[in-house]
């Protein structure tokens, strides 16, 4: 279990230079999205490690979340309001 959260962890280090030296906008939205998935995956292993089922909620409130800014971001970028 370490060793896989540890990978989470070297994986969100690289989500974050490419979000820092991406070159455009999708690029950013897409390191940072996927940035948000593996902290819900590291959210649900430390869940699993501690016995802590409260954590299992904050990673579906994270995944919601994240969903929904996800789309907002993509209609914004698309020049279209949110109630198109």
């Amino acid at each position: 279990m370490n060793t896989f959260f540890i990978i989470l962890v070297a994986c969100c280090f690289s989500c974050l230079i490419r979000a820092w030296l991406g070159k455009s906008v999708p690029d950013r939205m897409v390191a940072i999205d996927i940035l948000g998935i593996l902290a819900v995956g590291m959210t649900a292993m430390l869940a699993v490690m501690t016995d802590r089922d409260f954590l299992i909620d904050v990673a579906l409130c994270w995944v919601f979340l994240s969903f929904i800014g996800t789309l907002a971001l993509a209609k914004y970028l698309a020049h279209k309001t949110l109630d198109e």
